[in-house]
């Protein structure tokens, strides 16, 4: 090398450093993928003590060789926008939800009244789970989002600090659920967290709540829309629910302070609450909680018992209220008196997908086209907005929609 003249020595010198350097996210990623399979094998000896015979597990594992990286993507990734509340409420309580709901309350009918003969809940309130976790299924087609929840959990258990406890549970759970076969590997799917089925259920509450009610010895909330609502009013009934009575009120409040936590109906008229449109409470004795998800800009309301329950389901009181108020539409109820305090001219599902629609030919949106206005359509929308020289707000707007359309 030292008799190379000096350019020559420079350019070798640079060619080296260019190999060493574009080497290493290789070699790192050989070094993981072996750190992966040694991992495998030892929790193969934690999973055979759990009782996992060696022909499920090696099967689970067959073709598993490396962590999903897309899974530790989705489980880092913070998004840009906190959702305002019009916003969680406005992609979940929709005209087409409301529309498919009611389809399918009348397609499933026999089963619907099986469900509650047994389990005592609302129909409605389980078409509304359904459509909230996988749009009435459609996400289990979805090749983007849904995974296999071996592989998932196993890179949860392996790469993830924050979730390798949850991902050995779930892990050892999901083949329990395998060795049980009441699903094959195959078609043991679900979310980057290992949500599966039509009504997404981590493997440990599947284990908890999985009912076969169609009768084929499986339970099988993947490919059985029966045996998943059984499945949803199974952990709903099991937790509490309140057979024949709602989630909550809608309310109107006073101007003066109210106090915080819980009491009867009869109590909160007393301090000036009252139902919307006039209407009595049937059962004045009921203990409810004041909530006032937007502020007293926006609607109030009344949670009762069934609205604790469902947030057993996903602890949320946001989740909780946007079933209670999307079931209420699907029986046929009209919606909230008092809307959500929105800065703007809010669009429906379909004008959201127009919007979408537009801004990708444009060149800002990358996402699905799917109606819902989440981080990624308002970013466009910024976009977009910052291109034509105005407040670039990202609401997803029917003026937004307009200047679209003039452009096109």
């Amino acid at each position: 090398m030292s008799s190379l003249p000096a350019l020559h020595r420079g350019f070798s010198r640079l060619a080296l450093s260019l190999c060493l350097l574009f080497s290493l996210p290789l070699a790192a990623a050989e070094v993981s993928d072996k750190g992966f399979q040694q991992w495998i094998k030892e929790f193969r000896q934690t999973a055979l003590k759990e009782g996992i015979s060696p022909e499920v597990f090696d099967r689970a594992f067959k073709g598993i060789d490396s962590p999903d990286q897309w899974v530790l993507d989705k489980a880092s990734y913070q998004p840009e926008f906190k959702a305002p509340v019009w916003q969680y409420f406005d992609n979940r309580v929709t005209k087409r939800a409301i529309r498919t709901g009611r389809a399918k309350k009348e397609e499933l009918a026999p089963w619907l009244d099986k469900i509650e003969r047994r389990f005592g809940v609302n129909p409605n309130v389980l078409l509304a789970i359904w459509s909230i976790e996988s749009s009435f299924g459609a996400i289990l087609d979805n090749d983007k989002v849904i995974r296999n929840v071996v592989r998932s959990l196993a890179t949860l258990a392996y790469a993830d600090p924050k979730r390798s406890k949850f991902g050995r549970q779930q892990l050892l759970a999901a083949l329990q659920i395998l060795q049980s076969g009441d699903i094959d590997k195959d078609h043991l799917e679900g979310s980057w967290a290992g949500a599966m089925g039509h009504t997404q259920f981590i493997p440990t509450s599947y284990q908890a709540y999985a009912v076969d009610i169609d009768g084929d010895g499986r339970r099988d909330i993947w490919n059985s829309v029966p045996d998943a609502l059984a499945t949803a009013a199974s952990l709903l009934s099991k937790n509490g629910w309140r057979q024949g009575q709602t989630w909550g009120y809608e309310v109107t409040i006073p101007e003066r302070k109210l106090p915080a936590g819980k009491l009867s109906l009869r109590e909160w008229e007393k301090l000036g609450v009252k139902r919307v449109k006039g209407k009595s409470f049937p059962r004045p004795g009921d203990i409810a909680e004041l909530k006032l998800p937007a502020g007293r800009e926006g609607p109030a309301f009344l949670m009762l018992k069934n609205f604790f329950v469902i947030k057993r389901y996903n602890n949320s009181d946001r989740y909780a209220t946007a079933v209670g108020l999307l079931a209420d539409q699907i029986g046929g109820g009209k919606g909230l008196v008092q809307e959500w305090p929105r800065p703007f001219t809010p669009l429906d599902t379909s004008e959201v997908e127009e919007l979408q629609q537009l801004l990708k030919a444009r060149g800002f949106y990358e996402g699905e086209i799917d109606g819902k206005a989440g981080s990624g359509t308002r970013r466009a929308i910024q976009q977009f907005q910052k291109e034509i020289g105005v407040e670039a707000e990202g609401y997803p707007s029917k003026e937004v929609l307009q200047e679209l359309r003039k452009r096109q």
